[in-house]
């Protein structure tokens, strides 16, 4: 599947022999000045995985698996400017977090846009393909969760039409490290 937005960049899934830009592209997000805020990992861990991950990953993510499907927004001259995944969750499984999964529902994972793409429509586009990559697995909603101190990212995820479930998620005891849960749902 590939989409166009304004300023002629593709909106498309990764392809399974494209892990070196898989995990350059993450490597580069764990850079980013705010990724303590937005990635579960930093850079040590995940340049510390053997090739083999990054291989894995791509082509679990860009297969277009019943499970996970990364996408990526390629710049008109071929660099890669951001990346979502969206992943898939059933009903009656635990998540990450130990809370039940109610609903067969999308997780989005892994935003990143490179700040010289910013502001260009970029992360709508990237939502876009996600959820109607889940739409079209009869996911009925779907989740993110987002550092309660990371402003920009909710103000984005907000314009794309998620909204606050209220469910908090603390990865330590640090109340600071908490996570919102944001939710939309299908018909929205």
């Amino acid at each position: 599947m590939t989409l166009l937005t304004r300023n002629d960049y593709a909106i498309r899934a990764i392809r399974p022999d494209e892990w070196e830009r898989v995990k350059q592209l993450r490597l580069d997000a764990l850079r980013d000045p705010v990724a303590h805020l937005a990635f579960l990992e930093d850079y040590e861990e995940a340049a510390a995985r053997p090739d083999s991950f990054w291989q894995d990953r791509a082509v679990g993510s860009g297969t277009g698996s019943s499970t996970a499907h990364q996408f990526i927004a390629e710049a008109p001259n071929g660099a890669w400017a951001g990346t979502v995944t969206m992943l898939i969750e059933e009903a009656g499984v635990e998540d990450w977090a130990g809370y039940p999964v109610e609903r067969r529902q999308g997780h989005v994972v892994g935003v990143f846009i490179r700040p010289e793409h910013r502001g260009k429509g970029l992360i709508e586009a990237l939502f876009d393909a996600g959820l109607t990559w889940a739409w079209e697995r009869k996911a009925e909603g779907a989740r993110l969760f987002v550092h309660k101190e990371n402003a920009r990212a909710q103000a984005a995820y907000r314009r794309i039409g998620f909204e606050p479930s209220g469910r908090v998620v603390a990865f330590s005891k640090n109340e600071a490290e908490s996570e919102l849960e944001l939710v939309l749902e299908r018909d929205a």
